[in-house]
């Protein structure tokens, strides 16, 4: 490779090297780059449209409250067994109380494995993951949630 003469400068004459290699090599750097990052912002799109989706569900362990709720976490179906009615109204509303907790539960390993598989295992997947766990279990650790 020989420089070629651009012109002078301030400080001397300056020398430009001539290496359409090295500027084919940026150039497709960049463009994988490009291609990287249109590519994520998809991949962050159809997970938006598919968090939308997600519900959670549990049942407690008589089956007599059944809850679902919404990708927000919030109730958005319960059903009570008949068999409720023989048990005392304080009972019933602790059981529901647990079976919603256990219904964002399941939600948030919903979140978490649609994040993952459509993000993989970056900060920015963490992030989300986190996000959702300190709106869905306020009270539980950031390990505890997915256990």
């Amino acid at each position: 490779m020989s420089p070629v003469a651009a012109g002078s400068s301030p400080l001397g004459r300056v020398d430009v090297w001539a290496d359409d290699a090295a500027l084919d090599a940026a150039e497709r750097r960049l463009d994988e780059w490009e291609s990287s990052l249109a590519e994520r912002a998809e991949r962050a799109k159809t997970l938006s449209a598919t968090m939308r989706d997600l519900v959670g569900t549990a049942h407690n362990a008589d089956r007599t409250v059944d809850v679902t709720v919404d990708s927000t976490g919030l109730l958005i179906d319960l059903r009570l067994d008949e068999h409720i009615r023989q048990q005392p109204a304080a009972h019933t509303a602790r059981q529901i109380l647990e079976t919603t907790t256990a219904a964002r539960a399941d939600l948030l390993r919903k979140v978490s494995n649609a994040t993952t598989q459509s993000l993989g295992d970056d900060a920015s997947a963490q992030a989300i993951i986190d996000s959702y766990r300190s709106r869905l279990l306020p009270d539980q650790g950031s390990d505890d949630a997915l256990r």
